[in-house]
């Protein structure tokens, strides 16, 4: 079995959110199969967009454009807390030296009430 090592992530996305955001759900650092799709939660056996959309009572959207106006028509903002860090693979866990995204980014310009953790 192949050893895992340790590499380098830089956090590739912007936080999805507008003024108008109450909603803060933050991740860690996207996986491996998020980065190669290009956006949150986007592996495919993740099942948060799924979910999400299923309380929201709207449509799978099953592209960027649609998750990112399913968000911001729900008031929802994502982010993840880790900006840059060396990690295993995507096992959290495994995650060394991190470096912190300024979260203030969104809590300064948008009326934030409530923070969920995934």
């Amino acid at each position: 079995m192949e050893k895992i090592k340790f590499g380098f992530v830089r956090h590739p996305y912007e936080p999805v959110f507008n003024k108008d955001s109450k909603v803060l759900i933050l991740g860690t650092v996207p996986s491996t199969a998020s980065r190669q799709y290009g956006f949150y939660y986007t592996h495919p056996q993740n099942r948060f967009w799924r979910v999400l959309s299923s309380i929201l009572n709207c449509e799978f959207p099953d592209t960027i454009e649609k998750k990112i106006e399913m968000l911001l028509k729900n008031r929802i903002a994502v982010w993840d807390v880790v900006k840059e860090t060396e990690i295993k693979g995507s096992c959290d866990n495994t995650i060394k030296n991190p470096k912190p995204n300024d979260i203030n980014l969104i809590l300064n310009n948008a009326d934030i009430r409530a923070i969920f953790t995934t």
